[in-house]
């Protein structure tokens, strides 16, 4: 008897800090885009996109929406021009739509592909994939030229999975 309930008690703890822990699970729960928002850098409406949007929440409560990954980069790498009183360091977190099950995952735990034949709602667009299984699916279905990982400062190539 006393080890059922050591093993209960060690189970429930692991339990309890896997719900605490922020990458537990790999989707996380998506902020969503008003029916006016638009994106700051190219000021399209978003949600019309739900496939593509992509997140950028500050530590002030204040968020940003985009109408796929290419634009929230181009917010992220140039914040002195559409956040001029912010840094890095005043980011919460990064949200991106997956490409296969559409859901919302932390930009630091996909790949981004580019140059695949997945067009997004501007065009070319940096496809993000999450998983090495769902990566080399992706790559045999649609190609590409480079596959890159979001470390939080910057988009660096990786080598794609054999």
């Amino acid at each position: 008897m006393p080890m059922k309930k050591t093993f209960l008690l060690a189970a429930l703890v692991l339990l309890f800090q896997l719900c605490l822990s922020p990458t537990a699970g790999l989707a996380l729960e998506p902020l969503q885009p008003g029916d006016k928002d638009r994106c700051i850098v190219c000021g399209m409406l978003v949600a019309p996109y739900p496939d593509w949007i992509a997140v950028v929440a500050f530590n002030d409560g204040s968020v940003y929406f985009f109408d796929g990954p290419k634009d929230m980069f181009n917010f992220l790498f140039d914040l002195k021009q559409y956040r001029p009183d912010a840094t890095t360091a005043d980011i919460r977190e990064v949200q991106v739509t997956e490409y296969y099950p559409l859901q919302r995952h932390n930009a630091r735990e996909v790949y981004f592909v580019t140059g695949s034949d997945v067009l997004g709602p501007m065009g070319k667009e940096l496809v993000p994939v999450a998983g090495e299984d769902a990566l080399k699916t992706f790559l045999l279905d649609h190609g590409h030229d480079k596959v890159m990982r979001f470390d939080g400062e910057r988009l660096a190539p990786v080598d794609p999975l054999p």
